[in-house]
Formats: structure tokens, C-alpha cells, sequence
């Protein structure tokens, strides 16, 4: 899944109106999609990041995902999340990204498995390589449960773009 975060630098001057908060907020989000034989995914995940300064953000996010494996099960995911960027110099960001998802699996009748709605936490860690607009690193679910997780794998590369 490739995920984009809108983002922009700017600066407060003393005086300056309220109305400059909306000048610090940048609004991005990721898109995912996946479909192989018969199997779909489809993942919307809008965010939104005030810009403190050039070294560090902070904002929210929304997912919303929905999942089919044909003749296997039908899942909802919906929920949010907070995330931090620092920026200790401006080609490394680092990242800290707390999820907190409600999954829903509805399993298909013929497999005698009993539906699950549950709530499933997430915190990531991570680290990229910071070009202009651009980061592109990896994050890692310190969190991460095999079982209940609606991810493969603990470890997750991301792509973020500011504007």
C-alpha cells in the first residue's frame, strides 16, 4: 500500500490572526488496493498534519478498508489514528504513528468459523529518507499480532508526499 501525506513548512509571526492555523494544516492520506484471484481489497485513509515547524508535525488520520476472499470471508475496518513527524535534520523523518481499528470478518457460512468484531490497536515506528516533498522509509507495529492484525507483516515501507 502506498500512502500519501500532504504536508507544507511555514512560520508564526507575533500578531499574526488565528486564521493562520489553517495555514499550518496540510490534508493528505493514502489509497490502497489490492486484487489477486479472488480477493480484493480496497483501503480510503484521509489525514490531516499541522506543521509545528520544519522539524515536527503532528495530526490525524481516518481508515476506512473493506476486504473479500471469495468462498473464505467479507471484512469492514474502520477507525483512526495519531501521528508524529520529527525531522532531526531535513533528510531523516521519523515517525511515531498510534491506529486503533474496528474489524469486522464475516466468514463464510460453509466453514463453521464464528464472525469476529473486535478492536485492534497499532503502534508504529518508523524511519525514511526525506527529499524535498518526498519521504520513503519503513515502519514497524511494535504491537503486532499475527493473529489479529489486518496486516501480513509488521514491517510496512511508506511513501509520504507534502505540498
Amino acid at each position: 500500500m502506498i500512502s500519501l501525506t500532504l504536508n507544507g513548512l511555514a512560520q508564526i509571526n507575533a500578531g499574526q490572526s488565528s486564521t493562520d492555523f489553517w495555514n499550518h494544516v496540510r490534508f493528505g492520506g493514502g489509497i490502497g488496493l489490492s486484487f489477486g484471484d479472488g480477493f480484493f481489497s480496497g483501503t480510503l485513509a484521509p489525514s490531516a498534519i499541522y506543521q509545528f515547524n520544519p522539524q515536527f508535525a503532528l495530526g490525524v488520520g481516518l481508515n476506512g478498508t473493506y476486504n473479500k476472499r471469495k468462498n473464505y470471508y467479507k471484512s469492514t475496518v474502520f477507525g483512526g489514528s495519531l501521528i508524529g513527524l520529527f525531522n532531526p535534520i531535513p533528510e531523516i523523518q521519523l515517525s511515531a504513528e498510534f491506529e486503533e481499528l474496528n474489524v469486522n470478518r464475516k466468514w463464510d457460512d460453509r466453514l463453521n468459523i464464528a464472525d469476529e468484531n473486535y478492536w485492534y490497536p497499532g503502534l508504529f515506528l518508523g524511519a525514511g529518507f526525506r527529499s524535498h516533498n518526498v519521504a520513503v522509509g519503513i515502519r514497524y507495529d511494535v504491537l503486532y499480532d499475527k493473529d489479529k492484525s489486518i496486516y501480513a507483516d509488521p514491517w510496512a515501507p511508506f511513501v509520504r508526499v507534502y505540498f
